[in-house]
Order: C-alpha cells, then sequence, then structure tokens
C-alpha cells in the first residue's frame, strides 16, 4: 500500500487509497417487525443475504469473504458459507456493522477474497417483553447481581455529561423526537403511523436508568440486512449503482459492562478514528451531507459530534438544533428512523446504518431523502465510515 509512517505502519493515505478501491454493491434490508412469527434467525439471515446479493447481480457462489451473525451467534460465519456450498474463503470476525465493512473491505484491497458478505438477523430471540432485550444483559457478575443492563452502562456518563456541562434533558429531547418523526413517516419502520412525537412527549415517557426516558432509549425488534463489497473495477459491470468507500476507523476504550463507564473514558471515543477516517478520506468534516449515526440513546447522538471534531465538549446539543438536523439542514441524523423508531435487531441494526447511507447516497430513501447527499458518515460509538456515490 505504499510508504510506512516512523512507527513503521502504513500512512493513512495509502489505507485511504486502498479502501477507496473498494465498493458497496449490494446494501439490503429485510422487513422489521417488533416480532416475525414462524421465523428463525437462519431463515432472516439468509434472506438478507440473498436480497443484498439479487441487489448487486451477483449469486452466492460469486462470495468468497463471509462475516455472518445470526442470532446473537457472532461465528456462524463458517457454518454459513460450508451450507451454501463455499469451498475455500475468507472469514471475518468483527460482529459490528461498521467494523465489519472495514474489515471485509482492507481483505478485498488486499485480495483476501473477491467478493464480501457480511450479513445478519434475528428472530425469536426477544420473546420475555417484561425484561430487556436479550443483547443488554450479557451474562457477568456486574449485570446479574447489581442490573448494570445496557440502559444503566449508558446512562452513568451521560448523567455525568449532562452535569459537567450544565445541560438539562429539555435541551436535547428536540433529538429523539426529530428521529422517531422520520420513522413515523417511515413504511419500512417499525415506528410506522405512530407520532408525531414533541419533545414533550419524549420528557413525559417514564424514567428508565435517569437521565434516559423510554422515548430516549432504542426501541427493539426483528429482522435482518445485508451488505456485499467487490473492488471498483467489478463493480462498475454489475447493475448496481456502487457506492465507494472514502475512509474509516476503529477505537475502543475497554471491556463494556466490566469496567466502569466513566465520562472521561467513554466521552473522547471516537476522537482518533475520526481522525484517522477524514485523514483517509482527503475531505474537510464539513463535506459530510448526512450522518446515520448509532441513536441508542439520546446522549450518545450530540457526543459522537463532540467527539468527531465537529463541536467542542459540551456543544453538540447546540450544534444539533432543530433546525441543523431537519433534512435540509446541516447535519441530517438518523434519516430512516434509526434505532430508535426503524429498527433494533440486535447485532443487524449495525449494518442497517450502513444500508440506510448506502440508500441516501444512491437517492433511493424513498422517504426522508436528504436533496443532493454525496457523502455520508455511518457510525457505532467504536467506529466510524465515510462513503460517496461520487
Amino acid at each position: 500500500m505504499g510508504g510506512v509512517d516512523k512507527r513503521g505502519l502504513p500512512v493513512l493515505k495509502d489505507i485511504g487509497r486502498a479502501l477507496q478501491g473498494v465498493a458497496v454493491v449490494g446494501a439490503f434490508n429485510t422487513p422489521q417487525a417488533r416480532t416475525l412469527p414462524g421465523r428463525t434467525s437462519a431463515s432472516v439471515t439468509l434472506e438478507a443475504a440473498k436480497g443484498a446479493l439479487a441487489q448487486a447481480g451477483l449469486a452466492m457462489a460469486d462470495v468468497d469473504g463471509f462475516n455472518i451473525t445470526v442470532g446473537l451467534d457472532a461465528e456462524a460465519s463458517a457454518a454459513f458459507a460450508y451450507d451454501v456450498g463455499a469451498e475455500h474463503f475468507w472469514i471475518g470476525h468483527e460482529m459490528d456493522g461498521v467494523q465489519a465493512v472495514l474489515e471485509a473491505a482492507l481483505a478485498v484491497a488486499s485480495g483476501e477474497c473477491a467478493v464480501a458478505l457480511i450479513a445478519s438477523g434475528q428472530a425469536s430471540l426477544y420473546t420475555d417483553r417484561a425484561s430487556t432485550a436479550p443483547w443488554t444483559r450479557p451474562t457477568n457478575e456486574f449485570i446479574e447481581t447489581w442490573g448494570l443492563h445496557t440502559a444503566v452502562e449508558w446512562a452513568l456518563p451521560a448523567q455525568r455529561y449532562l452535569h459537567e456541562f450544565g445541560i438539562k434533558p429539555e435541551d436535547v429531547a428536540h433529538i429523539p423526537a426529530t428521529i422517531r418523526n422520520y420513522g413515523a413517516v417511515n413504511p419500512n419502520a417499525v415506528y410506522y403511523g405512530r407520532g408525531p412525537f414533541t419533545p414533550d412527549d419524549i420528557l413525559a415517557s417514564r424514567m428508565v436508568a435517569s437521565p434516559y426516558r423510554l422515548l430516549d432509549c432504542a426501541t427493539t425488534s426483528e429482522g435482518g440486512s445485508a451488505i456485499v463489497l467487490t473492488d471498483r473495477e467489478r463493480a462498475r459491470d454489475l447493475p448496481a449503482a456502487p457506492i465507494r468507500l472514502l475512509g474509516g476507523g476503529r477505537e475502543e476504550w475497554g471491556p463494556t459492562y466490566v469496567n466502569p463507564p466513566a465520562y472521561r473514558r467513554t466521552g473522547p471515543v471516537g476522537r482518533r478514528a475520526a481522525d484517522a477516517a477524514f485523514a483517509q478520506a482527503g475531505i474537510a468534516r464539513d463535506d459530510v451531507d448526512v450522518f446515520e449515526v448509532y441513536d441508542n440513546f439520546t446522549y450518545e447522538i450530540p457526543r459522537y459530534f463532540e467527539a468527531y471534531g465537529y463541536c467542542a465538549p459540551g456543544e453538540g446539543a447546540q450544534l444539533l438544533s432543530p433546525e441543523n438536523i431537519r433534512l435540509d439542514g446541516r447535519y441530517p441524523i438518523c434519516t430512516d428512523g434509526g434505532v430508535m423508531a426503524h429498527s433494533h435487531t440486535g447485532y443487524s441494526q449495525l449494518t442497517q446504518k450502513v444500508v440506510r447511507a448506502v440508500q441516501q447516497l444512491r437517492g433511493t430513501a424513498n422517504v426522508n431523502q436528504v436533496p443532493g447527499a454525496k457523502i455520508a458518515l455511518a457510525n457505532w460509538p467504536k467506529g466510524l465510515l465515510l462513503m460517496t456515490s461520487e
């Protein structure tokens, strides 16, 4: 990939060139619903995979790279590849959508595989509606003994953030209201037909884990999604408009549900990753037209913009004003309704962020299309991806 820096690592622009030789050629969501009676995680995952391949004009026999999550099994790739008839293949191990796309793109760029399929699906998992979703309560002592399920884990740094910067819940309530209203008009969203929502509706919903109320939190649902990647040269001969990767970054802060989620550790997560992604892409932050960010909880959304360098810590709520996050605003976010209103299906919703970014860049969002979107950012708390239609 070219030169190395003083530590002997490939320089960021060379990594960017490698990623820019890769394109998304298939991006597909299955139907999403609170429950999918009669379906299994395996059948939904296969449906997502076939849908993305059909969109790309490719067959399963063309795939030689797999990253598959079935239900909560993030190690399903080898069995899936074997079952669909692949003989020798590359396997990815990143289980979260944006990171999985970056991992697979580098595998395509380096020649480890020619066509990479990332797919996941969940069904018949969330049967105990009296409890939080099963993927929010992994087995360890802090959850089973002390109740540190996901909402509490994320509420702790949020509470510190509000205290440290003097922000009140009413200062950010317009953010989940806007996202839920995008879902309310999207026929593909679980929240379709519900709403409209106002900031007062958010603030009036019951408390879950202070400062988070019910409508500050992601929904839960079932469904699947899939992404297909290949090199740009091959992509030119395929029927779907290719979406070129520009850059990306990944970053960790420590084991979740184990270590204290202190704001001083979690607040800046993404800063290094964003610097790397924009350096690879060779673009400015204000070149991004649409932001399909992971809206699991309200506070996280302004935090991303702070960590990614769009504003100083504590200024995200002001940056993401009601006017700025509209479809014709400077920072349109979560345009399909996000995981607050479109869908939240275990690991699938992480791939779904990339699917929605692709739809925006192709101009096929159907509803809530951002006019003239050319560059998109998709993320998860520990990674981000920049893509373009140009």
